[in-house]
């Protein structure tokens, strides 16, 4: 028997209760208890924010992916991904610690990111930039986004300038290299893979 399906305008959780485990210059952790569209609570429910940040797919003169190697600590791998860095939330800010509010940047921010992190990073600059997309990073857990940017064209001008806590080695991909990174290897952040693609939809 074909049952008729029912369709509603009221599908929005209302926050009933709001906990911040851990709230800080790095995460707002937070446990929170929802009131669903037929009245029902549920929970705990967690939710975070972390920086929004950028995201580069940065080629050379000669065509070839700029890319680095770095040590990433959920996977407790080393991965190769493009260069990409937080936005910084401090000088906009009138608390010291990561707000839901205070993490979501302007897409000025977001490209002066952009820039410096491809420079700091990597020791390039280009003068043909492309903002591809800005999305939420992961939508069911975080407010917090991702903007991605195309530059090509790039030059080395410089060498590198790192955070203390960064250890990172540059490597310049092919297509096919970093094709060959994506299906079986060591290219595993997916939303740099989601860059590549919209990258490559864009050239």
């Amino acid at each position: 028997m074909n049952q008729e399906i029912v369709m509603s305008d009221n599908l929005s959780w209302k926050l009933y209760k709001e906990e911040h485990v851990i709230q800080d210059e790095w995460i707002d952790f937070r446990r929170n208890i929802y009131e669903l569209p037929d009245g029902t609570k549920i929970g705990p429910v967690y939710n975070y924010s972390k920086h929004s940040f950028s995201v580069v797919v940065a080629l050379d003169e000669e065509g070839r992916y700029i890319c680095v190697k770095q040590y990433r600590h959920g996977l407790d791998e080393i991965t190769t991904e493009f260069p990409a860095g937080g936005i910084e939330y401090k000088e906009k800010s009138d608390v010291p610690y990561i707000t839901d509010k205070n993490i979501i940047a302007t897409e000025e921010e977001a490209f002066e990111t952009a820039k410096r992190e491809l420079q700091e990073e990597t020791g390039y600059v280009s003068e043909d930039w492309t903002h591809l997309i800005t999305v939420p990073a992961n939508a069911t857990l975080s407010n917090s986004n991702v903007h991605i940017y195309l530059a090509k064209g790039c030059k080395h001008v410089s060498g590198q300038h790192l955070d203390f806590s960064e250890f990172l080695n540059v490597e310049l991909l092919s297509e096919d290299e970093l094709k060959n990174r994506i299906f079986g290897g060591d290219f595993k952040q997916s939303l740099h893979i989601l860059a590549w693609y919209m990258a490559r939809e864009k050239m």
